[in-house]
């Protein structure tokens, strides 16, 4: 059965049984505190909003991403669909984000996608499903399946936060790879969604101590470079 991270109850929950499953969280848990719940709308919109942040700073995405739910209201795979690639541009998207959402459109249209049943899916399955689609790297996959369908196992393994966290937090020599990463989470199934967000927590515990602002650091937003984006 999937668990789900719908509400600050839910992550507590999966915290608690984290830090009881393996005991080498149980010192990140002391320092971190209880990280709080991340959440973004889910569907296309919530979908779309990742897309359209990728690469981008904080500033910008939301620039663009205003400009484009201002345009369109509602804001849905429909109208996207149906909107003119060159209006989209002048709102502030690339062509390549351009190609993806409107790729993405048109299987919803089509009931090729059904983006509320990954919710439900094996984690895996629903990140292959979701990585088939051109222009969905992993970061993205993963990030729409933590945040927006709240899928407790979701593992962002392509993240550089969550990756800098574990190397330091396990003591490893250097910081994992993608695939480093997958067997570094199996001890934390079915609650790898819970564990990354112990993990963001503790790396914002670790930029504070070097300095860092907190409003500089948004761990959830930094893909790993090697990772395919649009």
């Amino acid at each position: 059965m999937t668990i789900h991270l719908n509400s600050q109850s839910d992550l507590e929950d999966a915290v608690h049984a984290l830090v009881k499953q393996d005991p080498r969280l149980k010192p990140i848990f002391e320092l971190t505190g209880m990280p709080a719940l991340r959440q973004r709308a889910p569907g296309f919109a919530g979908l779309a909003a990742i897309v359209c942040g990728q690469q981008l700073s904080t500033a910008s995405a939301g620039a663009i991403w205003a400009r484009l739910t201002a345009a369109f209201d509602p804001f849905d795979h429909e109208v996207i669909r149906k909107t003119r690639a060159d209006r989209l541009g002048r709102l502030g998207l690339s062509a390549a984000k351009i190609k993806t959402l409107k790729n993405i459109a048109r299987e919803l249209a089509a009931e090729r996608l059904n983006l509320e049943v990954l919710a439900e899916e094996d984690a895996d399955a629903a990140h292959h499903t979701l990585t088939a689609l051109p222009g969905i790297g992993p970061w993205t996959a993963d990030i729409y399946l933590l945040f927006c369908l709240g899928h407790g196992d979701a593992w962002p393994a392509g993240d550089l936060a969550v990756q800098e966290a574990v190397k330091i937090g396990l003591g490893l020599k250097a910081r994992p790879t993608v695939k480093q990463m997958a067997p570094l989470a199996e001890p934390w199934r079915p609650l790898r969604g819970a564990a990354a967000h112990l993990w963001w927590s503790y790396y914002r515990v670790l930029k504070k101590r070097e300095g860092v602002l907190p409003d500089k650091i948004t761990p959830a937003v930094v893909p790993d470079p090697r990772a395919r984006k649009p």
